[in-house]
Parts: C-alpha cells; sequence; structure tokens
C-alpha cells in the first residue's frame, strides 16, 4: 500500500538541477535509459505519460488504455495537463531519510527520474519521482500548497490488476507519498520487497528477497496441486518414455531389460494395475517401451494398448474413435495422438495416454492413499515390481552388441538439453526438465536415432507439461527439427510379437521390422525362417515376412514351381509358408534312392519383365527340398567380374590408353572391385577415360554404349544404353556427362540382366576421337537425338576403339 505521508523536506535529498528536459503535453514518450526503474520485479527504461479525464498515468508497457493490460501509476484530480522529466543522479547513500521511510529499501540510490506537474498556466501543482536504488525503486508522489481541493490517488497497477490504492488530502501545508515499487511478481500476484506472506490462491509461503526475487514454498506435496482455497489436491503424473520411468516425484528409474513391470497400483484403486512391457527393437542391448497393460483383477480381464494405436480386449481387437467408449468401466478413445484410457473410481480419476512411444500416467482426486508401483513409491525395486506373467522367459538375459556408428552420445545430450532452453522453460518451472534430459541421453546414447526417437522425448516433456499444468509449450516444432505434427506411431498397423513398427531404411515408409533377437536366429544360417518341415509326401518351408523385407522381398510376388501355388501369411505372426502335399504337388519334383523319397521344389519370382528383354527387379530362386532340411538361398546380388578394363589403342598416329572403371557413386570415389555387391536396379557411374591425349587438340566422344550376352559385341541379345551418343530413349536410367568436353566422360545406368537368363553381361562401349573447336565435340542430346559433330580423320586401317567390361550374377 501507497501508506507513508511525509513533508516535502524530506526529498530535500533529491534536489539537483538536471541537465535536459524532456517535455510534453497531454502525452508523451519518455527515455529513462540513464535512470531505469524496476518495477515490480521488471525493468524498463521507457515511460509513457499522459492525461486521461482528469487522470495523470506513468506506464511502462505502452500508453495508458483502460481495459488493456499494462504497468502504470495512475493519479486523479488537480487541473495539470502538461510537465516534463528530468533526470537528477545524485548518490543517496543508506541512512538518509527516504531509506528511515522505507525500511525495506536496502540499496543505496543512483539516480532520479523527477515528473513536475503543471497546469495551463504553468503553474507547478505536483510533482512524481521514480527513483533507482540499484535492484529496488521507489515512487514518490508530492503536492503543493494552494492546491487544497486537489485530491491525489495512486492506484499500482500490475499487468492491469490494481495491488494498491491511497488517496490523500492535502492541506496548506506540501505533503506527499513515497513507497518501495520494486517488489516481485509471482503467479499474477506481487508482493512487496524483504516481505514474506502465505498465499493460500497458490498454497504456497512466497519470500521477495531484496533484489525482486520472488520464491515460493508450497503446502503441497509433490503429487499434489493447489486447489485455489488453500488446500492441496492429488495431481499426480508419471511419464514412461524410452527405456525410463519418470515417476511421480521426478525420480528416473532407467529399465535394462526386456521385462513388464507394474506402473501403477493403489489401495484407492481397487482391481488396477497398469504395466508397462519393456522390449527390444533394433538392438538386443537396448530395451524401449513396447506396450501398455491395464489389468482388471475384479472383472479377470486385460486392455492392452499396442504400438499402431491398436487396442486388445484379452486377444479381441476393438475398433475406437475419438468418441470414448465403456469396457468394463474403463473409458477407451483413440485420436491422431494416440489412444487414452480412462477410469474413475469413488475418489480417484487414472488417466492413461499412450503414442507407441511414450505412456503418460495421470492420477488426480483427494490426497490420502499411497501411489505404488514402479511410478509411485520410489523405495520400490524392479525386482519387486516385475510382472512375470507379461516377461518372457529370459527377459532378464543381458546383451552386449558392437558399438553402432550412428550413435554420438555428444551431440544426443546436446540435443537432449534443448528442455532447458526457449520456448521449453515456458514449461520448466512447472515440470522438472532434468529428468526428461537423463532420459533422452539415457537412450540416444545407447539406442540408434531413426523411428522418430529423437523427437519423442521433447513430445513427451511438453504433453507431460500440458497435462500437469495446463500449460502449452508454443513454437518448440519450428525451432527444432521435430517440424512435422507426429501421428501415433505406425497408426493401425499391427505387427507380430516378433515385430516392432518402425521406419524401413530404404522407403524410408513404415513396417514391421524383426525385433533384434529374433532376426538374430537367422542371421548365421542367412535363411528367412525355419528349416522345412516334412510329411509322407509333403513338405512346408515357413518364412519371416519381416526378414524377406529386409531383403526387398514382396512375398506376394513369390510362387512354386507352379505359379499357382503362393506363399500363405498367417495375419498374427505374420508367417508366411509354402508348401506341397500329394493332392496339390505344385510342381514339385519327386525323386528316389535307397533310403529317401525326396521331394523338390523351388520358391522363385514371377516371370516379371519391366522393359521388354531386361528386369530390374531381383529374381529370388530357393530350392528346398526334405531331403537337405534347410533351403538353398542363392545370393540376390550381383557383382562386377572386372570393375576396370584397360586396353592400349592405336589410331593413326595417335597413341593412347583407354580406361572404363565402374563406381558407385557419382563422385567417382568408390570404384567397384570384385568384392562389391552390387543388387540389381542399383545404379553404377561408369567413366572412359583417355591417358597420353592433349586435351587442348582432342576429346574423347562416347558413340554408344550396349550390353550382350555374349563376350562378342554382336550377341545374339543386344541391349542398348547409349546411342549415338545420347541415352537410349526408351531407357530412363541411362545419364551421359560431359561427352566430347575432354579427355574423359561417364554416363550411369541401373543394373540388369537379361530375363530368363543365367550367365554374364557384357557391356561394350564405342569410342572415338574428336578435333576439338570451341566446343563442336559435345555431344547435345534432345528427344532422343544429337547434333552432328567433326571426327578426327582416321586412315583407312584404323577402327573406332572397343572396350568391354562384364558383370556376372
Amino acid at each position: 500500500m501507497f501508506c507513508f505521508m511525509l513533508h516535502l523536506a524530506a526529498f530535500s535529498v533529491l534536489a539537483e538541477a538536471a541537465a535536459a528536459y524532456q517535455t510534453f503535453t497531454s502525452s508523451g514518450e519518455m527515455n529513462i535509459t540513464s535512470c531505469p526503474i524496476t518495477y515490480y520485479g521488471k525493468k524498463y527504461d521507457k515511460l509513457y505519460v499522459g492525461f486521461n479525464a482528469n487522470r495523470f498515468a506513468v506506464c511502462f508497457k505502452g500508453s495508458y488504455t483502460p481495459g488493456i493490460q499494462n504497468d502504470c501509476i495512475l493519479m486523479s484530480g488537480g487541473t495539470a495537463d502538461r510537465g516534463n522529466l528530468s533526470v537528477l543522479t545524485r548518490e543517496i547513500p543508506t541512512g538518509s531519510g527516504v531509506h528511515k521511510l522505507l525500511p525495506n529499501l536496502k540499496y543505496a540510490g543512483k539516480c532520479v527520474n523527477v515528473i513536475p506537474l503543471r497546469d495551463g498556466q504553468q503553474s507547478e501543482i505536483g510533482q512524481v519521482e521514480l527513483g533507482n536504488f540499484h535492484q529496488q525503486s521507489i515512487l514518490a508522489i508530492k503536492t503543493y500548497s494552494g492546491y487544497t481541493s486537489m485530491n491525489v490517488e495512486a492506484d499500482a497497477l500490475v499487468d492491469g490488476l490494481t495491488v494498491s490504492a491511497q488517496t490523500f488530502q492535502t492541506s496548506e501545508t506540501n505533503r506527499g507519498v513515497v513507497t518501495d515499487v520494486s517488489g516481485c511478481r509471482l503467479s499474477g500476484r506481487v508482493y512487496q520487497t524483504n516481505t514474506t506472506a502465505h498465499d493460500p490462491s497458490i498454497c504456497s509461503t512466497v519470500t521477495c528477497d531484496a533484489s525482486g526475487v520472488a520464491t515460493a514454498v508450497s503446502d503441497c506435496g509433490p503429487m499434489e496441486r493447489c486447489r485455489g482455497n488453500g488446500s492441496c489436491a492429488l495431481n499426480a503424473v508419471c511419464t514412461v518414455t524410452g527405456s525410463t520411468v519418470i515417476d511421480f516425484t521426478g525420480r528416473n528409474q532407467p529399465v535394462p531389460d526386456r521385462c513388464g513391470y507394474a506402473l501403477l497400483r493403489s489401495p484407492s484403486l481397487p482391481g488396477l494395475q497398469v504395466v508397462g512391457v519393456f522390449r527390444e527393437r533394433r538392438r538386443k542391448d537396448a530395451s524401449l517401451l513396447d506396450s501398455v497393460i491395464l489389468q482388471l483383477d475384479r472383472d479377470g480381464v486385460e486392455i492392452s494398448l499396442n504400438q499402431g494405436s491398436i487396442v486388445q480386449l484379452d486377444v479381441e481387437v476393438l475398433t475406437l474413435s475419438a468418441t470414448a467408449q465403456r469396457v468394463h468401466g474403463v473409458e477407451l478413445s483413440k485420436d491422431h495422438t494416440g489412444v487414452t484410457a480412462k477410469m474413475t473410481t469413488s475418489d480417484r480419476t487414472v488417466s492413461v495416454l499412450f503414442d507407441g512411444y511414450t505412456t503418460i500416467i495421470h492420477v488426480t482426486g483427494p490426497s490420502g492413499a499411497p501411489l505404488d508401483g514402479l511410478c509411485g513409491d520410489s523405495s520400490t525395486t524392479l525386482s519387486q515390481e516385475r510382472v512375470s506373467k507379461h516377461s518372457v522367459s529370459d527377459c532378464e538375459t543381458k546383451y552386449v552388441e558392437p558399438a553402432d556408428g550412428t550413435i554420438n552420445c555428444n551431440s544426443s545430450t546436446e540435443w537432449c538439453t534443448r528442455l532447458q532452453e526457449a520456448p521449453f522453460t515456458t514449461c520448466n518451472s512447472y515440470v522438472d526438465p532434468q529428468p526428461f534430459i537423463n532420459a533422452c541421453t539415457q537412450t540416444l546414447c545407447n539406442y540408434p536415432p531413426t523411428d522418430g526417437l529423437t523427437c519423442q522425448f521433447l513430445e513427451a516433456y511438453t504433453k507431460t507439461c500440458r497435462i500437469y499444468s495446463n500449460v502449452t509449450v508454443e513454437g518448440w516444432r519450428s525451432k527444432t527439427d521435430c517440424s512435422i505434427v507426429p501421428q501415433a506411431v505406425c497408426r493401425d498397423k499391427f505387427c507380430s510379437d516378433h515385430e516392432f513398427c518402425g521406419v524401413d531404411s530404404v522407403s524410408r515408409e513404415t513396417r514391421c521390422l524383426c525385433r533384434a533377437i529374433f532376426a538374430s536366429k537367422y542371421k548365421p544360417m542367412n535363411s528367412f525362417g525355419e528349416p522345412v518341415v516334412c510329411g509322407k509326401k509333403s513338405a512346408s518351408l515357413t518364412m519371416a515376412n519381416c526378414l524377406l523385407k529386409n531383403k526387398g522381398i514382396d512375398y506376394s510376388l513369390l510362387h512354386l514351381n507352379d505359379q499357382t501355388c503362393t506363399g500363405e501369411m498367417d495375419d498374427v505372426t505374420h508367417m508366411v509358408t509354402f508348401g506341397f502335399n500329394s493332392d496339390d504337388t505344385c510342381g514339385t519334383v519327386i525323386m528316389a534312392n535307397t533310403s529317401h523319397i525326396i521331394y523338390k521344389n523351388t520358391i522363385m519370382t514371377q516371370n516379371v519383365s519391366t522393359s521388354g528383354e531386361i528386369s530390374r527387379h531381383d529374381m529370388v530362386r530357393m530350392d528346398f527340398s526334405c531331403y537337405y532340411g534347410q533351403p538353398d538361398v542363392k545370393s540376390l546380388a550381383i557383382k562386377l567380374g572386372h570393375s576396370s578394363v584397360i586396353q592400349h589403342i592405336s589410331s593413326g598416329e595417335w597413341n593412347y590408353t583407354l580406361t572404363m572403371e565402374a563406381y558407385t557413386n557419382p563422385d567417382q570415389t568408390q570404384p567397384v572391385d570384385s568384392n562389391t555387391e552390387i543388387r540389381l536396379n542399383e545404379k553404377l557411374w561408369v567413366e572412359l577415360r583417355a591417358g597420353g591425349l592433349d586435351e587442348n587438340i582432342v576429346a574423347v566422344v562416347t558413340d554408344s554404349c550396349w550390353a550382350t550376352n555374349q563376350p562378342s559385341p554382336s550377341g545374339s541379345l543386344r541391349y542398348d544404353l547409349i546411342i549415338d551418343g545420347c541415352p537410349n530413349p526408351d531407357d530412363h536410367t541411362v545419364k551421359v556427362e560431359g561427352n566430347g568436353l575432354g579427355t574423359s566422360n561417364y554416363f550411369s545406368f541401373n543394373t540388369f540382366q537379361f530375363s530368363g537368363e543365367n550367365s554374364n553381361v557384357y557391356l561394350h562401349c564405342k569410342v572415338e576421337l574428336c578435333i576439338r573447336q570451341s566446343d563442336n565435340c559435345l555431344q547435345r542430346c534432345s528427344q532422343g537425338q544429337r547434333e552432328r559433330r567433326s571426327a578426327m580423320p582416321k586412315h583407312e586401317d584404323t577402327h573406332p576403339g572397343f572396350i568391354t567390361m562384364t558383370w556376372t550374377y
């Protein structure tokens, strides 16, 4: 309150002549950079002064407008309509009269902003003073003798709220008021400097120190929220993300294995237990939250929240929407952010949100009964909360894998600490970011940054903040690499128990991928699944679709010797089975010897050709039989037999060396050698280079390149890549670069094989030399045609250079 009355003489310590004036009539913007004012915890270097309806206003954020939030000092009464500002810069030591009037004033004064007010006859009728006392500030208002009819009312507005008011009736003696306006502000309220007060609206005891910093000690516990009337209620939030449980009190509990754990139990939630199941994904030595299960013991049923927003009641898949559906007393709903399960008892409400990566458990109600499980009791251990029913038999087994070169712990740590920076700071006073930073670094330093994992922890923090405090962190996506608002991970995509949904490394689309431990069983055998199962007159081979997908194989394009016999996929396990029996042999070849009857068949791709005589799809051929037990899987890759071919060619008086070499990258820094494995439909770059020529005179022109199935350039099968110096217009994968620019050029194309053939592919190129005159040798291709260019004269017995490269499959 503005409650100190003093005689004008008390202000004599401030009476110094000012060096400069800023005048105003009716209103004005005043610069106080040389003497800034801290007004209830905020520092300002501008004043906005003005008269409005017999009211004089001094504001800090802009001109005074009723109803608009601002920080202002308002005074009414008198006939003033103009004034000026001067800045006094005298030191006011502690112990002065002002300090005696304001015991909370701890610092010496540095300067004072003085605003004399005048009426239309230029008579001074009063004065406003704003003093800078380092981190503190004071306000003084004086009225002069002779203005007995003047009422001076001083209101302090902080963010538009009136926080104090005092009216003074002057007499024949000059009188005024002085008060400390430095103070603090917290949660929309203001406090005087060097004071401690209990605020029931926030259930806290607030201390405002001499520097204008407010601290609050809450009456509520870490799992409670103030009701606004001095009482506290339960408001507990537990976040499980990555491999870490952040419990109701903000404690981190890393989960190092692949077990199921009780996250929440409570006597006030009879019959309910929330279980989090952790499983491996891409690495055997790192587990992540995989699903959340609500065990309803009172009904003997379980509701499983899985990846893809798929919800199961025991084994039945439920159809859900954004409208809540009640199932065994649990309200279930699904939207683009994931699945929400909500259960209400007589005095508690539990909400469980799961988006495929993170679950957030929110419990509200009156304080009282304890909350147990990893989310509640910080004294519990992992072993105490393990749920064997939802843990695989070897869930505690530890695995060791080689370091992943894509993991950069320093970079990950830097990324995770963004939670301490704007705009996340808007939430930092409500939800401590450090547990989320710990969870983030714990996971990203041990698991590759894929499947949206890097943004997962930022998302988890902002969701937790919104649920706990109803505060939304604005603009965080635009300030990070998480600009795309995520849908629930792999929404409505069902994956089997040995799969998880992630991002395919080639297509960049989401699909069901093999879990690391499952896939590791088949890697040493280079197989796609289980051994052949034999009957008396039958055989079947079962393969994992996720293993086939890893090799880019679409099971629906496979068949046995009889093309009508295709594979069948199990909708639950996603295992694909090929088989035959005595009633439907599917083209099986049956052979007999003295001890065995052997049933043999082959799984192969359909005879599909994408461009006439060539194909850019991998051929699959997997022979299997009961006798051998294991399918014989042939390599699907191709290898270049010779990646670099060198010939010595004489052409007239010119002797030069022509080299043809293949590369796997356009920069031609990764040459192909005999050990390089190249897949069908993979792009190769081939460079033709001539050595021993003067490139200022002669250019090398690749006239044509073609492939045959025989070593001879005139083999029975021929496929053209370059025709008359330009790409084959029927093959859009062929690109020719720098043809005729100098002594080297290169072209690229996607590898292929001759359909139905099982032999080498021979690449032949015809090269000519061209006398350079400006850029006449450059081949300009348009709609499959080229412009003419001058070729170097050749003797009758000379021929264009030929060079050949071979690849096998």
